[in-house]
């Protein structure tokens, strides 16, 4: 198979660039803003529509292969031709790669742009990321717009071509595909070069395998549904479109920039054999300037099985309840473009707002809409590595891993000159198209409270996939870290995917006396472990569940939902009552760490949990025993329950000399990043003292490391979801350390794949260095950089400080202030403080 890039070609004669790094085709490497990723989302809608673009190795749109999140190849090329003729393949005498020179995204868009002599040439990638638009978010397609423009006032002969292969599809790289042609939802046989008048005309190509296996997957990629590649003539003098070879096909058109008019043959087989390709041409003669746009999708209906109290069910995709059909649906997204884009637009803005907001300042991020304005380099620090004269007087010392800190007071400065509200917009923007192409929206079933009547009605049920680890669907401790993301884009998405664990529980499909890791062991399986067989991280688990439960509701306001869960609640307390203050051997959510012993942070988190839950009890009344078939009560959670817990964990999990907290109860040589304490300060609850968020806050700036602070002191190796967390509980230059330093990252990681969160914070920033080490990519944990955009949700703010109890380590002395309210609402529309209401004020003595 070729190369599968975006090969922009001209008749030209190349320039001597004065960049001393250049990419596979000799050219200099693009300006990156707001930052360089380790990869570019290019369609990223679905756990099964992921296609990137590796900036590792040098790697450009232009010379590499796009990939799936796994890292394989994806056969998706495009070729624009300026004026010249392609003579032969594969040599190409006199003709010479675009040259790239701008890559620009925000949430919804990577733009990149190149120079190919007299003209400019834009490839604009577009997944937008519209969190409380269900049908619009439900939607697999994502869109490609490309567009040339002159740059020395004359016309050049332009034409436009792009194929896909059969690789987007499991069954794809040896088996036979069906390939069908369809054209306002009909089919038909044979490409007719169609005219520039045919501006109403969809063109679609449904890509199929012969042989279906309906729900599963083979190495991530779906055995079932099918490959919707869009575009519409666009004006061109001609179109065509045709499937074959990808060496005839790419060598007829090199040579006659057209495609030949053939029928459409479906008995072409998979890329390991002879490659079969589809491929549209645009052509549009002499012209000033261009447009092609086209959509591609990974469609599957039905998208999930699930169990459920009459049997196991197949669920359709919540794009059903919206549109009438498949293509309907793909018309309508394509029509839709523009009010899309300007929807996206309007996010983006809101998203740069926010960041700005919760910083205090008023400095606008630039946005890549279309069309794109070539950064200027000298103001985009991101775009190259930090001048050495900066630096003084802080170290920088890659080889012992210390990086930019004040040798005399150790405050962790982070990158110096750098500014905290841009490293932040470019984590968050970059983070967000991960997050949301994690997961999907299916129809419920009918025996589903979330049951929809009819299309257009009801809410979905969502399922995300743990990409990159297990598989698992709905895993609580990976909704967990993600969950900053939805209570700040929307509360009910979290809701959606906590119903699937509160269904199979309260239905009798779980037997075990915690709470369940997940609904199902592999996507897109939600079967449920009717033998409780599913991994075990029981105080994990059960504290996950109450604190975004309870969450939702401070976000959203809707106690009836609490209400309604609240027994089942009430048995995750039961247990963490028994088992949080001193949780044994146990796994955390960082399993790849090991089971350890009376693990601090999991400590903290099952006792913050508890405390969450005596303030859920305040909103559902404890039911008589004549309530309902001799159930047990729920449990009853105390004030002073919670805080006689809390000094003790403050004794065992505090080192010694009261400078940081411990990985583990009593082991004073060890420490970690106290990540869960961040609940106790987004939710407000009051329960951690400020001492010991400040006492973290000195502890962090004193351990950090080139790019970030490690996991614990374990490794070198952290995740940057946690560290986001923990930023959000500290003070400000320590908060800007963390932000400032995994920007740094992004610019220098050696990562070729989507987004990590677990890389070593010293060397090159690569992949963890240890023994049987996993490798994440592309996984849904990255909404947890979203952590201080949540805290805006709430009012607070960078000013804001944590932990408003006072008194000091191990002792506690004066009032505990705890300033809860039981009435939620914390995600209106904006941003900003929010109005709470502190009427029922808790107030406890503390000792």
């Amino acid at each position: 198979m070729l190369p599968y890039h975006l090969c922009l070609l001209l008749m030209a004669h190349a320039t001597q660039s004065l960049a001393l790094t250049f990419d596979a085709n000799g050219d200099a490497l693009p300006a990156y803003s707001p930052a360089r990723p380790p990869a570019v989302p290019l369609a990223v809608r679905t756990p099964y529509l992921s296609a990137w673009s590796s900036t590792g190795e040098k790697g450009t749109l232009n010379s590499g292969n796009p990939i799936f999140w796994t890292g394989d190849a994806l056969g998706w090329t495009g070729i624009v031709t300026v004026d010249g003729i392609l003579q032969s393949l594969p040599k190409l005498p006199n003709y010479l790669a675009a040259s790239p020179q701008t890559v620009a995204y925000d949430s919804s868009y990577s733009n990149f742009t190149f120079s190919a002599g007299p003209v400019d040439i834009t490839a604009s990638f577009f997944s937008p990321v519209l969190p409380k638009d269900l049908c619009r978010t439900s939607i697999p397609l994502s869109y490609l717009t490309t567009t040339v423009q002159s740059t020395d006032g004359m016309p050049h002969s332009i034409q436009f071509y792009s194929d896909i292969n059969s690789a987007w599809m499991a069954g794809g790289a040896n088996g036979f595909m069906n390939w069908e042609i369809f054209r306002n939802g009909a089919s038909i046989n044979s490409t007719d070069n169609g005219t520039g008048n045919c501006t109403g005309n969809v063109t679609v190509l449904d890509l199929r395998t012969r042989v279906t296996y309906a729900l599963l997957e083979t190495s991530d990629r779906p055995d079932w549904g099918r490959v919707a590649y869009s575009t519409q003539p666009m004006g061109a003098q001609h179109f065509s479109f045709q499937s074959g070879s990808a060496l005839d096909l790419r060598y007829n058109y090199v040579n006659s920039h057209g495609l030949a008019k053939t029928h459409v043959d479906s008995d072409y087989h998979g890329t390991y054999t002879d490659e079969a390709i589809f491929a549209y041409v645009h052509d549009f003669g002499l012209v000033s300037s261009a447009e092609v746009r086209y959509t591609v999708g990974l469609i599957q209906d039905p998208f999930i099985r699930y169990l459920t109290q009459g049997g196991v069910a197949q669920l359709e995709p919540w794009w059903k309840s919206c549109y009438n059909d498949m293509f309907s649906m793909i018309r309508l997204h394509w029509d839709d473009f523009m009010v899309t884009q300007e929807l996206a637009s309007q996010a983006d803005s809101q998203l740069a707002s926010d960041v700005d907001a919760f910083y205090e300042v008023r400095a606008p991020v630039p946005s890549p809409s279309i069309p794109v304005q070539t950064p200027d380099a000298s103001s985009t620090w991101c775009a190259t590595a930090l001048p050495t004269e900066t630096l003084a007087p802080y170290l920088h010392d890659s080889s012992d891993g210390y990086g930019f800190l004040d040798p005399d007071n150790f405050t962790g400065l982070g990158v110096p000159d750098a500014s905290e509200s841009d490293s932040y917009y470019a984590i968050v923007a970059l983070s967000a198209r991960q997050v949301m192409g994690s997961f999907v929206y299916a129809i419920p079933p009918p025996t589903s409270s979330c049951n929809v009547s009819s299309p257009g009605r009801g809410e979905p049920l969502m399922f995300m996939k743990e990409i990159s680890s297990d598989g698992n669907v709905n895993t609580l401790d990976v909704l967990f870290p993600a969950a900053p993301f939805f209570l700040y884009a929307n509360p009910e998405i979290l809701k959606y995917a906590l119903e699937t664990i509160f269904q199979l529980q309260e239905g009798g499909f779980y037997p075990n006396g915690f709470t369940m890791h997940d609904v199902g062991a592999s996507f897109p399986n939600a079967t449920g472990h009717l033998g409780g067989e599913d991994e075990a991280m029981p105080v994990e688990e059960s504290g996950n569940l109450i604190l975004m439960s309870y969450a939702y509701y401070k976000f959203s306001g809707n106690s009836d939902w609490l209400r309604t869960h609240y027994p089942t609640l009430s048995q995750s307390a039961s247990y963490l009552l028994e088992f949080s203050k001193v949780p044994a051997a146990q796994l955390s959510t960082d399993d790849f760490a090991g089971t350890m012993i009376n693990q601090t942070n999991l400590g903290i988190k099952g006792i913050i949990a508890l405390q969450a839950m005596s303030l859920m009890s305040r909103l559902s009344p404890t039911p008589s025993p004549e309530d309902g078939d001799g159930a047990a009560a729920p449990v009853t959670v105390t004030d002073a329950t919670v805080r006689a817990y809390y000094r003790d964990w403050e004794s065992y999990g505090i080192a010694p000399t009261r400078d940081h907290a411990l990985l583990a109860y009593q082991w004073r040589s060890s420490w970690g990043l106290l990540y869960n304490i961040y609940f106790d300060k987004l939710l407000n609850l009051g329960i951690v003292a400020k001492p010991v968020y400040t006492m973290q806050s000195r502890w962090y700036a004193r351990v950090s490391q080139l790019y970030g602070v490690p996991l614990d002191s374990r490794h070198h190796y952290t995740k940057s979801d946690w560290q986001l967390w923990a930023a959000a509980t500290c003070a400000a230059s320590t908060r800007r350390m963390f932000v400032t330093s995994i920007a740094y990252w992004l610019n220098n990681t050696v990562t070729g794949f989507p987004l990590t969160d677990l890389y070593e914070t010293i060397g090159d920033g690569g992949y963890p260095r240890v023994p049987d080490a996993v490798t994440f990519k592309a996984r849904p944990v990255v909404g947890g950089h979203f952590a201080l955009l949540a805290l805006l949700r709430t009012g607070q703010t960078a000013s804001s400080e944590a932990g408003d109890t006072t008194g000091s380590l191990f002792t506690l002395n004066g009032t505990n202030a705890l300033n809860n309210t039981e009435q939620g609402g914390y995600g209106s529309p904006g941003h900003g403080s929010l109005l709470v209401d502190r009427s029922d004020e808790i107030r406890g003595e503390g000792t």
